[in-house]
């Protein structure tokens, strides 16, 4: 499933997203469930989407 992309205005900051990005693993030698891989994917979506709308602003 192809993760939705963020409606502008709705974006939280990139320092949120990355916290529950880090968030996600326990350990670093844990790896993944395959939800916690599709939340993952969901948050890279969403980071990407913040930067580019940063980098517009600029």
């Amino acid at each position: 499933m192809t993760p939705e992309p963020c409606r502008p205005g709705s974006a939280r900051s990139v320092a949120e997203i990355n916290e529950e990005i880090r968030a996600l693993w326990s350990h670093p030698q844990v790896p993944l469930t395959d939800g916690q891989r599709e939340e993952y994917a969901r948050l890279c979506a969403e980071l990407r989407a913040v930067e580019r709308e940063d980098a517009i602003a600029v």
